[in-house]
C-alpha cells in the first residue's frame, strides 16, 4: 500500500523492545506500519531522520491554559496557539490543562473546547476543578457526557484561602463526595494536597520573623513545609480509595509527600504519583529567587535527590509541568506577594533529556514512560496516543540527542516571555514534531498553518 507519509532513518522507542531502528508509516493521521529499514515501501511525503531517536509525542497531563494573568481558561484562540507552539517545539504533542471557574462547566465547556481547537496546534483534554456543590452535582456528565473524568480539587481552599481565585472554601466531606462520584461514573480525582491549617500557622511565625520576605525560596518554602503536602496526601489516598476512587496526586514535590503516598501504596490504596521538573531540578537554594516562588514551593536538595530515586526505582508514574504562563510581572512585590507558577512546556522533554538521559544515566525507555506511555494510560488515551505502535495516532517527536543548545530569555515562546532555565545548555533538542501525522514543527521551526489543527479528546479511564 502507499501511505500518506513515511519517516525513515530513524532509531523509534518501541514498547516492549525500546531502541530499534526502523521506518514508520503513516495514513489518514495513524501509523500503518513499522518497517525494517529498506522494505520499499512508497509514501506521498518522505522524512529522513537521519539517525535521529523518535519519541511518542510527550503529553503534559498538567498544565493552565489561561489569557494574560487569568490562568482559569482560555479567551480567545490565540491563548491556546501561543502556549502549544511552544508545546510543540519542545516534542508535546497533547496537554491536558486545568479548566477553573466558579459556576458549573455546562455553560461554558463546549464554548471552551471551540475556543482551543480555534488555536491550538496540538491535541488536548481538559481536567475540571471542582469546587462547588453545582459543579459537583454535574460530576456524573464531565466524566461520561464531556470526556473529562480526571477531576481537581483544591484541599487547601479553606477559611478563604481560595478566594484569590474566586474559589470558595470546601472540605474534607466535599472530597469524599467527589471521590464517591468518581468512582461510581469511572473517574479519578486529582487533588492539590496540603493541610492548610498546619500551614497557616508556619505562615504566621516565618512572615512574623521576617515581613520583607528577606529569606526568599526558604522562606516561601518554610511556610508550607513538606509534611504539610504529606499529610494532605495520605489522608487524600484514604478518604478516596475509601470511596472506591483512585488517585492521582500533582506535582509531589517533598519527601515527605512521596513517602506518604509509598505508604499509602503498601496499604493498598491506588495511588499515582506525578512530579514537576522543577522540582528536579531546582530548590531552595536556587539563586533566581522570587522567580522560582512555586506551589508547592521548591524544596531542599535532598527532596529533589529523592525524587529522582523515586523515578529511577518506579514509583513515580509521570512527569508534567504545571505550566503557568503568567508573564515575569506577576513575580512584582517580593516574596509574599509575587505569583506562584512558572512555565515549563517547552523544556519538559529537554529536562528529561539533559538531566535525565544524559547527567543522571536514566534510560530513554524511562522517560518515555514517564512523559508518554503512562500519562497516555491514566489519563484515558492509551487506545490513540502514548506508544509507537500500529493503529495508534501519529503523534511523533524527531529528537537530535547530540544537539547542544542554551536558552535565552528571547527564546521562549510561551507568553509567559521568560523561564527559570535561562542559561542551561540542554543536549538533545526536538527538530519535528508530529501531530496525527500532520508536522507542526519542522526543522525546529513552528509550521505555520498548524494553529487550530489540534483536537479535542474525550477521554475515558481503563485503568
Amino acid at each position: 500500500m502507499r501511505h500518506d507519509l513515511l519517516i525513515t532513518g530513524g532509531e523509534a522507542i518501541l514498547p516492549g523492545t525500546g531502541r530499534t531502528r526502523c521506518d514508520i508509516a503513516v495514513t489518514d493521521g495513524r501509523i500503518s506500519a513499522i518497517l525494517a529499514p529498506g522494505h520499499g515501501a512508497e509514501a506521498d511525503e518522505t522524512v529522513a531522520a537521519d539517525g535521529r531517536v523518535i519519541l511518542p509525542g510527550v503529553i503534559d497531563a498538567h498544565l493552565h491554559l489561561g489569557h494574560g494573568k487569568d490562568i482559569s481558561r482560555p479567551q480567545v484562540p490565540e491563548d491556546a496557539d501561543r502556549e502549544s507552539a511552544s508545546a510543540a517545539l519542545g516534542g508535546v504533542t497533547c496537554m491536558i490543562p486545568y479548566l477553573m471557574s466558579t459556576g458549573p462547566y455546562s455553560g461554558i465547556f463546549d464554548e471552551v473546547v471551540a475556543v482551543t481547537e480555534a488555536g491550538s496546534r496540538i491535541d488536548f483534554g481538559y481536567h475540571p476543578i471542582v469546587s462547588t456543590e453545582e459543579q459537583l452535582a454535574e460530576v456524573p456528565r464531565y466524566i461520561t457526557e464531556y470526556g473529562a473524568p480526571t477531576l481537581k480539587t483544591f484541599m487547601n481552599n479553606r477559611g478563604g484561602e481560595g478566594e484569590r481565585l474566586g474559589l470558595p472554601d470546601i472540605d474534607d466531606g466535599f472530597l469524599y463526595r467527589l471521590a464517591e462520584l468518581a468512582a461510581e461514573h469511572g473517574g479519578m480525582v486529582n487533588p492539590h494536597p496540603e493541610s492548610i491549617e498546619v500551614a497557616w500557622t508556619f505562615r504566621a511565625r516565618v512572615m512574623g520573623a521576617d515581613p520583607e520576605g528577606t529569606g526568599g525560596l526558604a522562606a516561601w518554602d518554610a511556610t508550607r513545609p513538606g509534611f504539610v503536602e504529606g499529610d494532605a496526601v495520605q489522608r487524600a489516598a484514604y478518604l478516596a480509595n475509601q470511596a472506591g476512587a483512585p488517585l492521582y496526586v500533582v506535582h509531589t514535590s517533598s519527601t515527605a509527600a512521596l513517602e506518604a503516598a509509598l505508604a499509602r501504596r503498601l496499604a493498598g490504596d491506588v495511588v499515582h504519583l506525578e512530579t514537576c521538573p522543577h522540582y528536579l531540578t531546582h530548590d531552595v537554594t536556587w539563586e533566581g529567587g522570587v522567580v522560582g516562588k512555586i506551589n508547592p514551593p521548591l524544596r531542599h536538595p535532598e527532596d529533589r535527590e529523592r525524587l529522582w530515586q523515586a523515578i529511577h526505582d518506579g514509583d513515580i508514574d509521570t512527569v508534567a509541568t504545571d505550566h503557568v504562563h503568567r508573564d515575569i510581572t506577576s513575580k512584582d512585590g517580593g516574596i509574599w506577594k509575587a505569583s506562584p507558577g512558572c512555565p515549563g512546556m517547552e523544556t519538559l522533554l529537554p529536562v528529561m533529556l539533559t538531566e535525565g538521559y544524559r547527567n543522571r544515566g536514566l534510560p530513554l525507555e524511562r522517560i518515555v514512560a514517564l512523559l508518554c506511555e503512562t500519562p497516555a494510560r491514566l489519563m484515558g488515551l492509551s487506545d490513540r496516543k502514548g506508544r509507537i505502535a500500529v493503529g495508534l495516532d501519529a503523534d511523533l517527536a524527531l529528537v537530535d540527542l547530540d544537539a547542544e543548545y542554551t536558552l535565552r530569555r528571547e527564546d521562549v515562546v510561551s507568553s509567559a516571555g521568560y523561564s527559570i532555565y535561562e542559561g542551561w545548555t540542554f543536549q538533545g533538542k526536538v527538530t519535528d514534531t508530529f501531530v496525527r501525522g500532520r508536522g507542526v514543527v519542522r526543522a525546529g521551526a513552528l509550521v505555520p498553518d498548524a494553529a487550530g489543527t489540534g483536537r479535542y479528546q474525550h477521554r475515558t479511564l481503563r485503568h
